[in-house]
């Protein structure tokens, strides 16, 4: 399954559009605008179980850094103070890295 299956392509690229330039990535603006904030709890486990890269059902640092790329391959890294805000907001328990829940 691809990303394009729950979320509407033009969707993602105004999503990615609004935040081309390095730090002005806001988490819940990027969440609204893709679309992804009006989908089901069984669609969003889907989107994190694409994002996670490498399926160990936890969404890591070094992971997050490579988000936007996860919706376009030519989308940009997230710089460090992006990223760290990306985990601290759906980091609910502290570990480092986001899971599904």
């Amino acid at each position: 399954m691809s990303i394009t299956d729950i979320l509407s392509p033009s969707d993602i690229a105004a999503a990615l559009r609004d935040c081309q330039a390095p730090d002005s990535f806001s988490p819940k603006k990027f969440f609204q605008i893709s679309g992804m904030s009006k989908k089901s709890s069984s669609q969003l486990k889907e989107i994190f179980r694409i994002l996670d890269n490498d399926q160990s059902g936890f969404i890591e640092e070094d992971e997050l850094k490579y988000f936007l790329q996860r919706f376009e391959c030519g989308a940009r890294v997230l710089t460090s103070s992006e990223t760290k805000t990306l985990l601290a907001a759906a980091d609910h328990d502290g570990d480092g890295k986001i899971g599904a829940e």
